[in-house]
């Protein structure tokens, strides 16, 4: 993953925002897909992490039923 792809996939994650339930998804999605590539050596390793982690700041329910 690059950090423009993750940029990216930040924004797709604001821009459904108002259903909480996708926007969930897609977070859980980008944050796995982060760990993987951090896992296989990624060099961005420490900002890909900090672009994940923005999503904290987007406004949906963050909680699982």
């Amino acid at each position: 993953m690059t950090l423009d792809q993750a940029r990216k996939r930040v924004k797709a994650i604001a821009a459904v925002s108002h259903d909480s339930e996708e926007a969930h998804v897609e977070e859980d999605r980008l944050r796995h897909d982060v760990l993987r590539a951090i896992s296989k050596g990624s060099p961005d390793a420490q900002e890909l992490a900090s672009i994940a982690l923005t999503t904290d700041a987007i406004d949906f329910a963050h909680w699982y039923a």
